[in-house]
Protein backbone atom coordinates (compact mmCIF):
# COMPACT_ATOMS: atom_id res chain seq x y z
CA UNK A 1 0.00 0.00 0.00
CA UNK A 2 1.00 3.73 -0.86
CA UNK A 3 0.00 4.81 2.33
CA UNK A 4 0.09 2.73 5.61
CA UNK A 5 -4.34 2.74 7.45
CA UNK A 6 -4.19 5.65 10.13
CA UNK A 7 -5.63 2.71 12.56
CA UNK A 8 -6.59 -1.03 13.47
CA UNK A 9 -7.05 -3.69 16.60
CA UNK A 10 -4.09 -5.62 16.10
CA UNK A 11 -0.80 -3.86 14.64
CA UNK A 12 1.21 -6.71 14.07
CA UNK A 13 5.29 -5.51 13.02
CA UNK A 14 7.85 -7.62 11.55
CA UNK A 15 6.34 -10.26 8.67
CA UNK A 16 8.57 -13.43 9.74
CA UNK A 17 6.98 -16.72 10.49
CA UNK A 18 5.90 -15.06 13.70
CA UNK A 19 4.35 -11.61 12.92
CA UNK A 20 2.71 -13.25 9.54
CA UNK A 21 1.56 -16.55 12.02
CA UNK A 22 0.34 -13.80 14.61
CA UNK A 23 -1.49 -11.98 11.82
CA UNK A 24 -3.23 -14.87 9.92
CA UNK A 25 -4.64 -15.81 12.86
CA UNK A 26 -5.71 -12.41 14.08
CA UNK A 27 -7.46 -11.74 11.10
CA UNK A 28 -9.19 -15.06 11.01
CA UNK A 29 -10.79 -14.50 14.56
CA UNK A 30 -12.05 -11.47 12.71
CA UNK A 31 -9.99 -8.37 14.07
CA UNK A 32 -8.36 -5.76 12.11
CA UNK A 33 -4.99 -6.17 11.25
CA UNK A 34 -1.96 -4.53 9.78
CA UNK A 35 1.02 -6.27 9.39
CA UNK A 36 3.88 -3.71 8.47
CA UNK A 37 7.71 -4.65 7.55
CA UNK A 38 10.63 -2.53 7.48
CA UNK A 39 11.66 -5.15 4.14
CA UNK A 40 10.31 -4.72 0.46
CA UNK A 41 8.87 -8.48 -0.13
CA UNK A 42 10.40 -11.23 -1.37
CA UNK A 43 13.01 -10.48 0.76
CA UNK A 44 15.73 -13.09 2.51
CA UNK A 45 16.81 -13.88 6.41
CA UNK A 46 19.71 -15.52 7.61
CA UNK A 47 18.47 -18.90 8.71
CA UNK A 48 19.11 -22.72 8.19
CA UNK A 49 15.72 -23.09 6.36
CA UNK A 50 15.18 -26.06 8.18
CA UNK A 51 11.73 -27.34 8.82
CA UNK A 52 11.57 -29.48 11.79
CA UNK A 53 8.42 -31.80 12.94
CA UNK A 54 7.33 -29.33 14.79
CA UNK A 55 6.79 -26.69 12.45
CA UNK A 56 5.54 -28.84 9.81
CA UNK A 57 2.56 -29.02 12.97
CA UNK A 58 2.30 -25.62 12.65
CA UNK A 59 1.96 -24.71 9.12
CA UNK A 60 -0.66 -27.62 8.78
CA UNK A 61 -2.88 -25.78 11.24
CA UNK A 62 -2.38 -23.00 8.66
CA UNK A 63 -3.87 -24.92 6.09
CA UNK A 64 -0.22 -25.18 4.48
CA UNK A 65 0.55 -29.26 4.25
CA UNK A 66 -0.27 -29.53 0.41
CA UNK A 67 1.95 -26.40 -0.65
CA UNK A 68 4.48 -27.99 1.41
CA UNK A 69 4.74 -31.00 0.00
CA UNK A 70 5.23 -29.78 -3.32
CA UNK A 71 8.31 -28.43 -1.62
CA UNK A 72 11.36 -31.64 -0.19
CA UNK A 73 10.47 -33.85 2.38
CA UNK A 74 12.71 -35.42 4.62
CA UNK A 75 13.00 -38.27 6.31
CA UNK A 76 15.17 -37.07 9.27
CA UNK A 77 18.37 -36.46 10.61
CA UNK A 78 21.72 -38.07 9.30
CA UNK A 79 24.12 -37.22 11.98
CA UNK A 80 28.32 -36.92 11.56
CA UNK A 81 30.35 -37.43 14.00
CA UNK A 82 33.24 -39.06 15.84
CA UNK A 83 33.98 -41.28 12.80
CA UNK A 84 30.06 -42.54 12.95
CA UNK A 85 27.39 -41.48 10.66
CA UNK A 86 23.93 -42.45 11.58
CA UNK A 87 20.42 -42.46 9.89
CA UNK A 88 17.74 -41.12 12.40
CA UNK A 89 14.27 -40.91 11.90
CA UNK A 90 11.71 -38.39 12.87
CA UNK A 91 10.49 -39.69 16.21
CA UNK A 92 7.00 -39.07 15.45
CA UNK A 93 4.87 -38.93 18.48
CA UNK A 94 2.16 -36.32 18.44
CA UNK A 95 4.20 -34.46 15.46
CA UNK A 96 4.31 -35.12 11.79
CA UNK A 97 6.93 -37.67 10.96
CA UNK A 98 8.21 -35.45 8.25
CA UNK A 99 9.99 -32.42 8.19
CA UNK A 100 10.88 -29.98 5.04
CA UNK A 101 13.17 -27.07 3.71
CA UNK A 102 12.14 -24.03 2.22
CA UNK A 103 14.52 -21.11 1.35
CA UNK A 104 13.22 -18.53 3.98
CA UNK A 105 13.18 -15.77 0.39
CA UNK A 106 10.37 -18.02 -0.61
CA UNK A 107 8.71 -19.18 2.78
CA UNK A 108 8.66 -15.90 4.54
CA UNK A 109 6.68 -14.48 1.42
CA UNK A 110 4.60 -17.38 1.00
CA UNK A 111 3.35 -17.14 5.09
CA UNK A 112 2.95 -13.32 4.36
CA UNK A 113 0.67 -13.84 1.09
CA UNK A 114 -1.26 -16.37 3.88
CA UNK A 115 -1.64 -13.44 6.54
CA UNK A 116 -2.85 -11.38 3.49
CA UNK A 117 -5.15 -14.26 2.45
CA UNK A 118 -6.48 -14.64 5.69
CA UNK A 119 -7.76 -10.71 5.82
CA UNK A 120 -4.91 -8.57 7.10
CA UNK A 121 -3.46 -5.97 5.46
CA UNK A 122 -0.02 -5.67 4.38
CA UNK A 123 2.53 -3.03 4.73
CA UNK A 124 6.00 -3.07 3.64
CA UNK A 125 9.10 -0.78 3.13
CA UNK A 126 8.57 1.01 6.62
CA UNK A 127 10.31 1.00 9.75
CA UNK A 128 9.38 1.47 12.95
CA UNK A 129 11.02 4.04 15.35
CA UNK A 130 9.28 5.39 18.01
CA UNK A 131 6.03 4.59 20.14
CA UNK A 132 3.44 6.76 21.29
CA UNK A 133 2.18 5.76 24.83
CA UNK A 134 -1.26 7.04 26.65
CA UNK A 135 -1.92 6.00 30.28
CA UNK A 136 1.02 3.03 30.10
CA UNK A 137 -0.05 1.51 26.70
CA UNK A 138 0.91 1.48 23.37
CA UNK A 139 -1.22 4.11 21.44
CA UNK A 140 0.19 4.10 18.17
CA UNK A 141 3.59 3.38 16.41
CA UNK A 142 5.27 5.68 14.43
CA UNK A 143 7.16 4.49 11.03
CA UNK A 144 9.53 5.71 8.91
CA UNK A 145 9.72 5.37 4.69
CA UNK A 146 12.38 6.62 2.76
CA UNK A 147 11.24 8.76 0.39
CA UNK A 148 13.15 11.00 -2.87
CA UNK A 149 12.90 14.27 -0.76
CA UNK A 150 13.50 13.01 2.58
CA UNK A 151 12.15 10.55 5.51
CA UNK A 152 7.99 10.06 5.35
CA UNK A 153 6.58 9.49 8.88
CA UNK A 154 3.07 7.53 9.30
CA UNK A 155 1.58 6.68 12.41
CA UNK A 156 -0.56 3.62 13.05
CA UNK A 157 -3.17 3.69 15.86
CA UNK A 158 -3.74 0.39 17.71
CA UNK A 159 -5.65 -1.28 20.32
CA UNK A 160 -3.62 -4.75 20.87
CA UNK A 161 0.59 -4.39 19.18
CA UNK A 162 2.18 -7.79 18.66
CA UNK A 163 6.19 -7.20 18.39
CA UNK A 164 7.65 -9.87 15.84
CA UNK A 165 10.94 -7.51 14.57
CA UNK A 166 13.45 -10.46 15.17
CA UNK A 167 16.76 -11.33 17.00
CA UNK A 168 17.72 -7.51 17.56
CA UNK A 169 14.07 -6.49 17.81
CA UNK A 170 14.94 -2.39 17.95
CA UNK A 171 10.51 -2.17 18.63
CA UNK A 172 11.39 -4.38 21.08
CA UNK A 173 14.38 -2.02 22.68
CA UNK A 174 11.80 1.04 22.85
CA UNK A 175 9.25 -0.76 24.98
CA UNK A 176 12.11 -1.87 27.38
CA UNK A 177 13.36 -5.53 26.03
CA UNK A 178 16.50 -6.46 27.74
CA UNK A 179 18.87 -9.51 26.10
CA UNK A 180 20.63 -11.33 29.05
CA UNK A 181 24.19 -12.96 27.76
CA UNK A 182 24.43 -15.46 30.86
CA UNK A 183 22.75 -18.08 29.39
CA UNK A 184 23.92 -19.49 25.79
CA UNK A 185 23.74 -17.74 22.87
CA UNK A 186 24.42 -18.75 19.25
CA UNK A 187 26.45 -17.42 16.60
CA UNK A 188 25.48 -18.85 12.96
CA UNK A 189 26.13 -18.18 9.51
CA UNK A 190 24.63 -19.84 6.54
CA UNK A 191 24.70 -19.70 2.87
CA UNK A 192 23.05 -21.48 -0.57
CA UNK A 193 25.54 -23.81 -2.67
CA UNK A 194 24.90 -26.01 -5.82
CA UNK A 195 24.21 -29.59 -4.97
CA UNK A 196 24.23 -32.93 -7.00
CA UNK A 197 22.36 -33.91 -3.59
CA UNK A 198 19.63 -31.50 -3.39
CA UNK A 199 17.30 -33.96 -3.21
CA UNK A 200 18.30 -36.25 -0.39
CA UNK A 201 15.94 -37.10 1.76
CA UNK A 202 18.00 -36.53 5.52
CA UNK A 203 19.35 -33.39 6.41
CA UNK A 204 22.81 -33.55 7.38
CA UNK A 205 24.54 -32.35 10.70
CA UNK A 206 28.19 -32.57 11.34
CA UNK A 207 28.31 -32.95 15.09
CA UNK A 208 32.30 -32.84 15.55
CA UNK A 209 32.71 -29.06 14.11
CA UNK A 210 36.71 -28.46 13.46
CA UNK A 211 38.23 -25.22 12.93
CA UNK A 212 41.20 -24.62 10.82
CA UNK A 213 43.55 -25.57 13.55
CA UNK A 214 41.47 -29.38 14.03
CA UNK A 215 40.26 -28.12 17.54
CA UNK A 216 36.68 -29.22 18.41
CA UNK A 217 34.35 -26.33 18.52
CA UNK A 218 30.94 -25.95 20.82
CA UNK A 219 28.77 -26.01 17.70
CA UNK A 220 27.40 -28.10 14.74
CA UNK A 221 27.96 -27.70 10.38
CA UNK A 222 25.28 -28.89 8.61
CA UNK A 223 23.94 -29.46 4.99
CA UNK A 224 20.00 -28.92 4.53
CA UNK A 225 18.82 -30.54 0.90
CA UNK A 226 16.44 -27.46 -0.85
CA UNK A 227 15.00 -29.98 -3.85
CA UNK A 228 16.31 -26.64 -6.27
CA UNK A 229 19.29 -28.06 -7.34
CA UNK A 230 20.88 -26.01 -3.88
CA UNK A 231 21.31 -27.06 -0.41
CA UNK A 232 21.24 -24.55 2.39
CA UNK A 233 25.18 -24.90 4.06
CA UNK A 234 26.08 -23.57 7.70
CA UNK A 235 27.59 -23.66 11.03
CA UNK A 236 26.18 -22.16 14.10
CA UNK A 237 28.60 -21.87 17.44
CA UNK A 238 27.33 -21.46 21.12
CA UNK A 239 28.44 -19.33 23.76
CA UNK A 240 27.76 -17.40 26.90
CA UNK A 241 28.83 -14.41 28.67
CA UNK A 242 31.64 -16.37 30.54
CA UNK A 243 32.73 -18.31 27.01
CA UNK A 244 32.49 -16.05 24.44
CA UNK A 245 32.45 -17.45 20.58
CA UNK A 246 35.34 -15.69 19.21
CA UNK A 247 35.58 -17.17 16.07
CA UNK A 248 34.65 -15.70 12.25
CA UNK A 249 31.89 -17.22 11.57
CA UNK A 250 32.26 -16.93 7.72
CA UNK A 251 35.97 -18.56 7.43
CA UNK A 252 34.45 -20.99 9.19
CA UNK A 253 31.34 -21.53 6.98
CA UNK A 254 33.73 -21.78 3.92
CA UNK A 255 36.22 -24.07 5.19
CA UNK A 256 33.06 -26.54 6.58
CA UNK A 257 32.18 -26.58 3.11
CA UNK A 258 35.44 -26.90 1.30
CA UNK A 259 35.50 -29.88 3.46
CA UNK A 260 32.41 -31.74 2.46
CA UNK A 261 32.75 -30.75 -1.08
CA UNK A 262 33.42 -34.45 -2.33
CA UNK A 263 31.25 -36.35 0.26
CA UNK A 264 27.62 -33.92 -0.76
CA UNK A 265 28.89 -33.16 -4.49
CA UNK A 266 29.46 -29.21 -3.99
CA UNK A 267 30.20 -27.07 -7.09
CA UNK A 268 30.79 -23.81 -7.19
CA UNK A 269 31.55 -20.58 -4.94
CA UNK A 270 28.85 -20.44 -1.70
CA UNK A 271 26.33 -17.92 -2.32
CA UNK A 272 24.62 -15.41 -0.40
CA UNK A 273 26.62 -16.21 2.85
CA UNK A 274 25.07 -14.24 6.01
CA UNK A 275 25.20 -14.58 9.29
CA UNK A 276 23.74 -13.55 13.11
CA UNK A 277 23.68 -13.83 16.39
CA UNK A 278 21.25 -15.29 18.56
CA UNK A 279 18.96 -14.71 21.56
CA UNK A 280 18.11 -18.38 22.93
CA UNK A 281 16.12 -19.98 25.50
CA UNK A 282 14.04 -16.98 26.61
CA UNK A 283 16.66 -15.08 27.67
CA UNK A 284 14.87 -11.76 27.57
CA UNK A 285 12.86 -9.59 30.19
CA UNK A 286 9.64 -7.31 29.77
CA UNK A 287 8.86 -9.19 26.94
CA UNK A 288 5.00 -7.69 27.33
CA UNK A 289 3.13 -4.55 28.46
CA UNK A 290 -0.72 -3.94 29.07
CA UNK A 291 -1.45 -3.76 25.43
CA UNK A 292 1.94 -5.34 23.97
CA UNK A 293 3.91 -8.79 23.73
CA UNK A 294 6.82 -9.92 21.99
CA UNK A 295 6.62 -13.51 19.92
CA UNK A 296 9.33 -15.36 18.07
CA UNK A 297 13.10 -14.53 17.76
CA UNK A 298 12.19 -10.93 19.23
CA UNK A 299 11.16 -12.68 22.54
CA UNK A 300 13.83 -15.08 22.13
CA UNK A 301 11.89 -17.68 21.60
CA UNK A 302 15.01 -20.05 20.00
CA UNK A 303 15.82 -23.49 20.68
CA UNK A 304 19.18 -23.35 22.48
CA UNK A 305 20.29 -27.27 21.64
CA UNK A 306 19.86 -26.83 17.35
CA UNK A 307 19.37 -23.32 16.80
CA UNK A 308 15.60 -23.59 15.50
CA UNK A 309 13.48 -20.87 15.77
CA UNK A 310 10.83 -21.09 12.88
CA UNK A 311 8.36 -23.36 14.77
CA UNK A 312 8.19 -21.50 17.76
CA UNK A 313 7.96 -18.41 15.74
CA UNK A 314 4.65 -19.71 14.33
CA UNK A 315 3.68 -21.04 17.59
CA UNK A 316 3.82 -18.04 19.68
CA UNK A 317 2.20 -16.29 16.77
CA UNK A 318 -1.00 -18.94 17.21
CA UNK A 319 -0.44 -18.38 20.99
CA UNK A 320 -0.59 -14.41 21.30
CA UNK A 321 -4.11 -14.47 19.79
CA UNK A 322 -5.33 -16.91 22.13
CA UNK A 323 -3.74 -14.95 24.80
CA UNK A 324 -5.28 -11.01 23.61
CA UNK A 325 -8.74 -13.00 22.87
CA UNK A 326 -8.63 -14.11 27.36
CA UNK A 327 -6.94 -11.26 28.82
CA UNK A 328 -7.12 -7.77 28.42
CA UNK A 329 -3.76 -7.08 30.21
CA UNK A 330 -0.98 -8.61 28.49
CA UNK A 331 1.82 -7.87 31.00
CA UNK A 332 1.86 -10.73 33.09
CA UNK A 333 -0.95 -12.96 31.07
CA UNK A 334 1.93 -13.57 28.04
CA UNK A 335 5.06 -13.92 29.95
CA UNK A 336 3.42 -16.80 31.86
CA UNK A 337 2.23 -18.10 28.38
CA UNK A 338 5.61 -18.16 27.49
CA UNK A 339 7.01 -20.03 30.95
CA UNK A 340 4.08 -22.10 30.83
CA UNK A 341 4.35 -23.68 26.94
CA UNK A 342 8.57 -23.38 27.06
CA UNK A 343 9.71 -22.60 30.30
CA UNK A 344 10.93 -26.34 31.39
CA UNK A 345 12.16 -27.27 28.07
CA UNK A 346 13.88 -24.35 27.14
CA UNK A 347 15.35 -23.96 30.92
CA UNK A 348 16.94 -27.49 30.46
CA UNK A 349 18.04 -27.03 27.10
CA UNK A 350 19.80 -24.10 27.41
CA UNK A 351 21.61 -25.55 30.83
CA UNK A 352 22.74 -28.42 28.35
CA UNK A 353 23.74 -25.79 25.61
CA UNK A 354 25.99 -23.97 27.88
CA UNK A 355 27.73 -27.74 29.01
CA UNK A 356 28.45 -27.90 25.71
CA UNK A 357 30.65 -24.39 25.82
CA UNK A 358 32.42 -26.13 28.36
CA UNK A 359 36.20 -27.44 27.08
CA UNK A 360 36.33 -31.08 26.86
CA UNK A 361 32.74 -31.80 27.61
CA UNK A 362 32.09 -32.67 23.67
CA UNK A 363 35.34 -34.37 22.87
CA UNK A 364 34.59 -36.63 26.35
CA UNK A 365 31.20 -37.21 25.63
CA UNK A 366 30.35 -36.70 21.87
CA UNK A 367 32.00 -39.69 20.60
CA UNK A 368 29.88 -41.95 23.43
CA UNK A 369 27.18 -40.91 22.25
CA UNK A 370 27.33 -41.65 18.49
CA UNK A 371 28.40 -44.98 19.31
CA UNK A 372 24.40 -45.58 20.04
CA UNK A 373 21.61 -45.13 17.75
CA UNK A 374 19.34 -45.05 20.55
CA UNK A 375 21.08 -42.24 22.21
CA UNK A 376 21.40 -40.44 19.26
CA UNK A 377 17.73 -40.89 18.41
CA UNK A 378 16.90 -40.05 22.07
CA UNK A 379 19.22 -36.94 21.49
CA UNK A 380 17.53 -35.97 18.28
CA UNK A 381 14.25 -35.72 19.80
CA UNK A 382 14.95 -33.69 22.51
CA UNK A 383 17.46 -31.47 21.27
CA UNK A 384 14.17 -30.74 18.23
CA UNK A 385 12.49 -30.50 21.29
CA UNK A 386 10.14 -32.75 19.71
CA UNK A 387 7.45 -33.46 22.81
CA UNK A 388 4.03 -31.84 23.03
CA UNK A 389 2.14 -31.82 26.24
CA UNK A 390 -0.01 -34.48 24.78
CA UNK A 391 2.81 -36.83 24.51
CA UNK A 392 3.11 -39.28 27.17
CA UNK A 393 6.06 -42.33 26.55
CA UNK A 394 8.88 -42.65 28.87
CA UNK A 395 11.75 -40.34 27.02
CA UNK A 396 8.35 -37.79 27.01
CA UNK A 397 8.08 -37.74 30.47
CA UNK A 398 11.81 -37.72 30.96
CA UNK A 399 12.26 -34.64 29.13
CA UNK A 400 9.82 -32.65 31.12
CA UNK A 401 10.81 -34.13 34.71
CA UNK A 402 14.12 -32.59 33.70
CA UNK A 403 13.04 -29.65 32.44
CA UNK A 404 10.17 -29.09 36.00
CA UNK A 405 13.89 -29.75 37.85
CA UNK A 406 16.04 -27.30 35.91
CA UNK A 407 13.52 -24.60 35.88
CA UNK A 408 13.69 -24.29 39.57
CA UNK A 409 17.00 -23.72 39.81
CA UNK A 410 17.14 -20.82 37.76
CA UNK A 411 18.51 -18.35 38.43
CA UNK A 412 16.70 -15.82 35.86
CA UNK A 413 14.13 -18.34 34.35
CA UNK A 414 13.28 -17.85 30.46
CA UNK A 415 11.90 -15.14 30.12
CA UNK A 416 12.34 -13.06 33.16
Amino acid sequence: MSTPPAQTDVLVVGAGPAGSAAAAWAARAGLDVVLADAAVFPRDKTCGDGLTPRAIGELQKLGLEDWLRAHTVNQGLRAHGFGQTLLLPWPGGSLPAWGSAVARTELDDHLRTTAIKSGATAVDGIRAVDVRMEGGRVAAVVFERAAVAGKAHYEIACKRLVVADGVRSPLGKLLGREWHRDTVYGVAGRSYVTSGMSDDPWISSHLELRGEDDEILSGYGWIFPLGTGEVNVGVGTLATAKRPANIAIKPLMSFYADQRRDEFDLHGELRAPTSALLPMGGAVSHVAGPNWALIGDAAACVNPLNGEGIDYGLESGRMVVDVMAAHDDLSGAWPAQLREHYGESFSIARRLAGLVTVPKVLPTFGPAGMRSDWLMTLALRWMGNLVTDEDRDRSARVWRWAGRRSLARDARPPFA
